[in-house]
């Protein structure tokens, strides 16, 4: 069904291509392209029975874009495909296809989309738009395309006001029986069910305000819709049914800028029949600048996370702390490395985690990922079943 609403906004936006080329001929195209290829290496010795230790992939990612009116309409695009080990991590999607138009202080989108909101490093609990590819990374910060209809007002004095219409429902993609970060039951997402009689045709609305008071960057959110996030639910035998709520979310974001230094807080209370919570994230950022005189930054980075959801958090961080570090070279070669790691205050569980990337030539970048659990405590629903898998991830990227 979404890729039938896929071609329906396809057919749309060629119209509106057509359109354009009537009323103005000066038409602006870009087209990029990346080639990825990937290998992660789980190392220790599979939990489940069927899980697989080497996964080589192929990622494709193709960009178009297209202006007329002299920018002030647009149509956009970017696609994705990977070829994986794991049946389930092997898909496509259409991450962005969307006509924009801007006027004055006003813009709309059209299409599918990806909006983020958040400040923090550690979880990002405000951002609700985007359904997450959980197949796709560990981390939670790729997201599939969303359709809806996004309207953009902006005043100097009040701030943005950002209002969605969100006409369909994306469901959430877990790995199969090789992959691992796994439960011990293989989830089809079709399985799934959910609240809304609807179903995913449930007709959804969002809305942030933004604005910004000398050193305070603040943005308000709400969310009413079927939650992106699916409500496991556990039997004695360890069997897992899950369907998605119909939630009410109210979000806080706030940067305040002070020198070098960057205070955050994320706040979200949610409430649904089945469930009622609330969670935040605060810390701080501090930049040490140029400290050799070419350009090196290193932030140091600390957070605290809540979540009153306690061990049932589908992210498992719900009472723990975060240090990190994020180094950026500054040079030509982009290279930049983001080093951190997660301890529960409750229990001995631990994550570390490390990204490093660097670009080679003008065309090649490479890309190494890490991340390690370790004594992780077998109390904890959900971050148990992922004991085993800690992994390395390396890739490389060519451009076109």
């Amino acid at each position: 069904m979404k890729y039938k609403f896929g071609i329906l906004i396809f057919v749309i936006l060629c119209h509106i291509h057509i359109s354009a080329q009537k009323e103005d001929r000066k038409i602006i195209q870009d087209f990029e392209l990346e080639l990825e290829g990937e290998y992660r290496y789980f190392y220790e010795e599979a939990f489940f029975e069927g899980q697989k230790d080497h996964f080589p992939s192929l990622g494709i990612t193709p960009e178009y874009s297209l202006e007329w009116n002299r920018g002030y309409e647009s149509i956009n695009f970017k696609g994705f495909f990977r070829l994986d080990v794991d049946d389930e991590r092997t898909h496509w999607d259409i991450r962005e296809l969307y006509y924009q138009k801007v006027q004055d202080n006003w813009e709309l989108s059209l299409g599918l989309k990806k909006v983020y909101w958040g400040v923090t490093e550690s979880n990002h609990l405000v951002d609700i738009i985007n359904q997450t590819d959980a197949v796709e990374a560990f981390d939670g910060e790729e997201k599939l395309g969303q359709p809806m209809a996004q309207f953009t007002w902006t005043t100097e004095k009040y701030g943005s006001f950002n209002f969605f219409y969100l006409p369909y429902h994306r469901k959430r993609t877990f790995p199969g029986r090789k992959g691992r970060l796994r439960f011990p039951v293989v989830i089809d997402k079709d399985d799934l069910t959910y609240e809304s009689s609807a179903e995913e045709w449930r007709q959804d609305f969002a809305f942030r305000w933004k604005h910004y008071f000398g050193i305070f960057d603040i943005g308000l959110s709400h969310f009413y819709g079927t939650g992106r996030e699916p409500l496991f639910v556990f039997d004695i035998l360890g069997n897992i049914d899950a369907f998605y709520p119909v939630i009410n979310q109210t979000g806080l974001d706030l940067q305040i800028t002070h020198g070098a230094f960057l205070w955050k807080i994320e706040s979200i209370y949610r409430h649904a029949d089945a469930q009622e919570f609330f969670a935040f994230v605060a810390g701080l950022e501090y930049t040490f600048s140029n400290i050799d005189g070419n350009g090196l930054d290193i932030g140091l980075l600390g957070e605290y996370l809540y979540d009153e959801r306690d061990e049932l958090a589908l992210n498992a961080l719900q009472n723990d702390v975060f240090f990190g570090s994020r180094i950026a070279f500054n040079d030509t070669q982009d290279t930049s490395i983001l080093i951190g790691g997660i301890t529960d205050l409750e229990s001995s569980s631990k994550i570390f985690s490390m990204e490093a990337s660097r670009r080679f030539g003008s065309t090649w970048t490479a890309e190494i990922e890490a991340r390690i659990l370790t004594d992780i405590d077998p109390n904890e629903l959900i971050l148990s079943n992922f004991r085993e898998d800690s992994f390395i991830r390396i890739s490389i990227s060519k451009y076109f």
